[in-house]
């Protein structure tokens, strides 16, 4: 049985196309942790970086989380995995989440600016779903975002996710621009 459903799941995975948010140049940051840690997301250039934004109460989040554990466990520091709330969530309910759950992946503090930007986010629109998971290839390009749906539950909590990162991994870096002669 489970060698259907990874079958189902190999041959689902080009339904899956970049979303709408993917295709540029991911916006920067520089967020802290509840250790008041610093992650710059530059640090992280030459990884595959996932930004998660998401809630500690929301159930939808708790299971990409879990899933995200299981990315940091495969991968190891050739992927960097930076989870962003935003309020309401506080240092108690993050605490909370990460004790309750047994999660090790940072969670960064954002008022809100970093999630508008990425999620690209207007006056007309000022919400948005979650969760949503950003996957940023090692010259800082976001290639993929997927917003919770029911379509993308399985991607997002299952060993979809994985096969895009291992996809990202593979690929080359491309060539530095050759600086001209003056």
């Amino acid at each position: 049985m489970l060698k259907y459903l990874l079958l189902a799941a190999a041959v689902a995975l080009p339904c899956f196309p970049a979303g709408e948010l993917s295709g540029r140049r991911a916006p920067g940051f520089a967020l802290v942790d509840l250790n008041l840690n610093y992650h710059d997301l530059l640090d992280h250039r030459g990884q595959v970086v996932v930004v998660d934004i998401m809630k500690t109460d929301c159930p939808h989040c708790l299971g990409v989380s879990k899933n995200l554990e299981r990315i940091k466990a495969k991968f190891g520091n050739r992927v960097a995995i930076l989870s962003v709330v935003t309020p309401p969530d506080t240092q108690l309910t993050v605490k909370n989440f990460l004790i309750n759950n047994k999660l090790t992946t940072p969670i960064l503090f954002d008022c809100g600016q970093v999630a508008a930007s990425y999620m690209k986010l207007d006056f007309k629109k000022p919400s948005f779903d979650i969760p949503h998971v950003f996957l940023i290839d090692a010259q800082g390009m976001i290639r993929n975002d997927f917003g919770y749906t029911p379509q993308t539950e399985a991607l997002l909590t299952g060993d979809a996710l994985a096969t895009e990162i291992e996809k990202l991994l593979a690929a080359r870096p491309a060539a530095a621009p050759k600086k001209s002669a003056k």
